[in-house]
Protein backbone atom coordinates (compact mmCIF):
# COMPACT_ATOMS: atom_id res chain seq x y z
CA UNK A 1 0.00 0.00 0.00
CA UNK A 2 1.48 3.46 -0.90
CA UNK A 3 1.88 5.95 1.63
CA UNK A 4 0.13 8.63 -1.10
CA UNK A 5 -3.84 8.67 -0.94
CA UNK A 6 -3.49 10.97 -3.61
CA UNK A 7 -1.26 12.63 -5.74
CA UNK A 8 -2.06 15.83 -8.43
CA UNK A 9 -0.70 15.79 -11.74
CA UNK A 10 0.06 19.02 -13.67
CA UNK A 11 -0.16 18.06 -17.26
CA UNK A 12 -0.82 19.65 -20.89
CA UNK A 13 -4.44 20.47 -22.17
CA UNK A 14 -3.28 20.68 -25.67
CA UNK A 15 -4.06 17.38 -28.18
CA UNK A 16 -1.40 18.97 -30.52
CA UNK A 17 1.35 17.02 -28.79
CA UNK A 18 3.26 13.79 -29.64
CA UNK A 19 2.05 10.26 -28.58
CA UNK A 20 5.22 9.53 -26.98
CA UNK A 21 3.55 12.22 -23.66
CA UNK A 22 0.32 10.21 -24.54
CA UNK A 23 1.67 6.66 -23.55
CA UNK A 24 3.79 8.54 -20.87
CA UNK A 25 0.56 10.23 -19.35
CA UNK A 26 -1.17 6.42 -19.29
CA UNK A 27 1.81 4.78 -18.14
CA UNK A 28 1.42 6.77 -14.62
CA UNK A 29 -2.42 6.57 -14.67
CA UNK A 30 -1.97 2.66 -14.59
CA UNK A 31 0.93 2.99 -12.17
CA UNK A 32 -0.64 5.07 -9.61
CA UNK A 33 -3.88 3.59 -9.86
CA UNK A 34 -1.78 -0.08 -9.32
CA UNK A 35 -0.89 1.25 -5.86
CA UNK A 36 -4.18 2.63 -5.15
CA UNK A 37 -3.20 5.99 -5.43
CA UNK A 38 -5.86 8.69 -6.54
CA UNK A 39 -5.25 11.11 -9.38
CA UNK A 40 -5.79 14.57 -8.32
CA UNK A 41 -5.95 17.14 -12.11
CA UNK A 42 -7.01 20.14 -13.70
CA UNK A 43 -10.60 18.22 -14.57
CA UNK A 44 -10.15 18.63 -18.34
CA UNK A 45 -10.91 15.69 -21.10
CA UNK A 46 -8.01 17.28 -23.45
CA UNK A 47 -4.40 16.27 -23.52
CA UNK A 48 -2.60 14.45 -21.01
CA UNK A 49 -5.11 15.92 -18.43
CA UNK A 50 -7.68 13.46 -20.14
CA UNK A 51 -4.95 10.79 -21.40
CA UNK A 52 -4.05 10.21 -17.06
CA UNK A 53 -7.37 10.63 -16.07
CA UNK A 54 -8.75 7.71 -18.48
CA UNK A 55 -6.01 5.37 -17.53
CA UNK A 56 -6.63 5.81 -13.88
CA UNK A 57 -10.20 5.12 -14.33
CA UNK A 58 -9.39 2.21 -16.94
CA UNK A 59 -7.08 0.57 -14.08
CA UNK A 60 -9.78 0.58 -11.31
CA UNK A 61 -8.13 4.09 -9.64
CA UNK A 62 -10.21 6.75 -8.43
CA UNK A 63 -10.06 10.15 -10.60
CA UNK A 64 -10.60 13.80 -8.95
CA UNK A 65 -10.97 16.93 -10.98
CA UNK A 66 -10.98 20.70 -10.91
CA UNK A 67 -12.19 22.63 -13.24
CA UNK A 68 -13.20 26.54 -13.09
CA UNK A 69 -16.42 27.13 -14.58
CA UNK A 70 -14.90 28.94 -17.62
CA UNK A 71 -13.84 26.14 -18.77
CA UNK A 72 -16.18 24.22 -18.04
CA UNK A 73 -18.63 26.28 -19.43
CA UNK A 74 -16.46 25.32 -22.91
CA UNK A 75 -17.45 21.40 -22.03
CA UNK A 76 -13.80 20.85 -21.61
CA UNK A 77 -14.37 19.12 -18.15
CA UNK A 78 -13.85 15.70 -17.84
CA UNK A 79 -17.54 13.50 -17.43
CA UNK A 80 -16.08 10.61 -16.33
CA UNK A 81 -14.15 11.76 -13.11
CA UNK A 82 -15.49 10.04 -9.69
CA UNK A 83 -15.72 13.45 -8.35
CA UNK A 84 -15.50 16.46 -10.29
CA UNK A 85 -15.46 19.85 -8.81
CA UNK A 86 -16.69 23.23 -10.43
CA UNK A 87 -14.67 26.38 -8.93
CA UNK A 88 -14.78 29.73 -9.68
CA UNK A 89 -11.17 31.01 -10.44
CA UNK A 90 -7.71 29.48 -10.64
CA UNK A 91 -6.79 30.12 -7.96
CA UNK A 92 -9.22 28.15 -5.77
CA UNK A 93 -8.55 25.50 -8.19
CA UNK A 94 -5.20 25.45 -7.63
CA UNK A 95 -5.63 25.45 -3.45
CA UNK A 96 -8.22 22.79 -3.78
CA UNK A 97 -6.07 20.44 -5.69
CA UNK A 98 -2.96 20.72 -3.58
CA UNK A 99 -5.69 20.19 -0.68
CA UNK A 100 -6.68 16.89 -1.90
CA UNK A 101 -3.29 15.82 -2.46
CA UNK A 102 -0.51 14.45 -0.70
CA UNK A 103 2.27 15.26 -3.21
CA UNK A 104 2.71 16.66 -6.65
CA UNK A 105 3.91 15.43 -10.18
CA UNK A 106 4.51 17.53 -13.03
CA UNK A 107 4.18 16.22 -16.90
CA UNK A 108 5.11 17.53 -19.68
CA UNK A 109 2.76 20.87 -20.32
CA UNK A 110 3.47 24.46 -21.24
CA UNK A 111 2.18 27.51 -19.03
CA UNK A 112 0.24 26.63 -16.55
CA UNK A 113 2.10 23.52 -15.84
CA UNK A 114 4.79 25.49 -15.33
CA UNK A 115 3.18 27.57 -13.22
CA UNK A 116 1.73 25.29 -10.88
CA UNK A 117 4.58 23.22 -10.78
CA UNK A 118 6.86 26.05 -9.33
CA UNK A 119 3.92 27.17 -7.04
CA UNK A 120 3.95 24.28 -5.25
CA UNK A 121 7.72 23.99 -5.12
CA UNK A 122 7.71 27.39 -3.52
CA UNK A 123 4.88 26.32 -1.27
CA UNK A 124 7.32 23.42 -0.35
CA UNK A 125 10.07 25.57 0.29
CA UNK A 126 8.59 27.71 2.81
CA UNK A 127 6.62 25.20 4.17
CA UNK A 128 3.29 25.88 3.62
CA UNK A 129 2.71 22.22 2.85
CA UNK A 130 5.85 19.43 3.59
CA UNK A 131 4.35 17.36 0.64
CA UNK A 132 6.91 15.99 -2.02
CA UNK A 133 7.42 17.68 -5.98
CA UNK A 134 8.60 15.53 -8.53
CA UNK A 135 9.02 16.31 -12.48
CA UNK A 136 8.32 13.02 -14.96
CA UNK A 137 11.02 14.31 -17.45
CA UNK A 138 9.54 12.21 -20.22
CA UNK A 139 11.98 12.00 -23.56
CA UNK A 140 14.07 14.89 -21.93
CA UNK A 141 11.22 17.75 -21.91
CA UNK A 142 12.57 18.89 -18.78
CA UNK A 143 16.31 18.74 -19.62
CA UNK A 144 16.66 22.50 -20.61
CA UNK A 145 14.58 23.25 -16.99
CA UNK A 146 16.47 20.87 -14.99
CA UNK A 147 19.71 22.51 -16.25
CA UNK A 148 18.09 26.10 -15.62
CA UNK A 149 17.23 25.11 -12.41
CA UNK A 150 20.78 24.05 -11.68
CA UNK A 151 22.22 27.21 -12.81
CA UNK A 152 19.92 29.14 -10.66
CA UNK A 153 21.53 27.15 -7.61
CA UNK A 154 24.98 27.41 -8.95
CA UNK A 155 23.99 31.73 -9.39
CA UNK A 156 22.73 31.49 -5.71
CA UNK A 157 19.46 32.33 -6.59
CA UNK A 158 18.29 28.71 -4.80
CA UNK A 159 20.14 27.41 -1.96
CA UNK A 160 21.72 23.95 -2.81
CA UNK A 161 19.75 22.45 0.11
CA UNK A 162 16.65 23.03 -2.00
CA UNK A 163 18.38 21.29 -5.40
CA UNK A 164 16.06 18.18 -4.18
CA UNK A 165 12.99 19.85 -3.47
CA UNK A 166 11.92 18.54 -7.06
CA UNK A 167 12.53 15.00 -7.58
CA UNK A 168 13.23 13.56 -11.41
CA UNK A 169 12.81 10.60 -13.34
CA UNK A 170 12.35 9.21 -16.95
CA UNK A 171 10.47 6.45 -15.68
CA UNK A 172 6.97 6.45 -13.91
CA UNK A 173 7.01 3.73 -11.58
CA UNK A 174 10.81 5.14 -10.15
CA UNK A 175 9.26 8.46 -10.38
CA UNK A 176 6.78 7.32 -7.55
CA UNK A 177 9.28 5.49 -5.59
CA UNK A 178 11.56 8.62 -5.43
CA UNK A 179 8.64 10.51 -4.50
CA UNK A 180 7.99 8.50 -1.48
CA UNK A 181 11.59 8.73 -0.44
CA UNK A 182 11.39 12.82 -0.90
CA UNK A 183 11.53 14.94 2.34
CA UNK A 184 10.82 18.43 2.72
CA UNK A 185 13.35 20.77 4.78
CA UNK A 186 12.56 22.37 7.47
CA UNK A 187 12.39 25.96 6.68
CA UNK A 188 14.46 27.22 9.94
CA UNK A 189 17.52 24.53 8.77
CA UNK A 190 17.93 27.09 5.71
CA UNK A 191 16.40 30.39 5.80
CA UNK A 192 18.84 31.72 8.49
CA UNK A 193 21.81 30.67 6.59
Amino acid sequence: MSQFRRLAVYCASSDAISETYRAAAHDLGRAMAARGIGLVFGGGRVGLMGTIADAVLQHGGEVIGVIPEKLQRLELGHDGCTKLHVVQTMHERKQMMMDFSDGFIALPGGYGTLEELFEVVTWAQLNFHRKPVALLNVGGFFDSLIAFLHHAVDEGFIRPELRSLIAVSHEPSEMLAKLSAARVPDLESWLGN
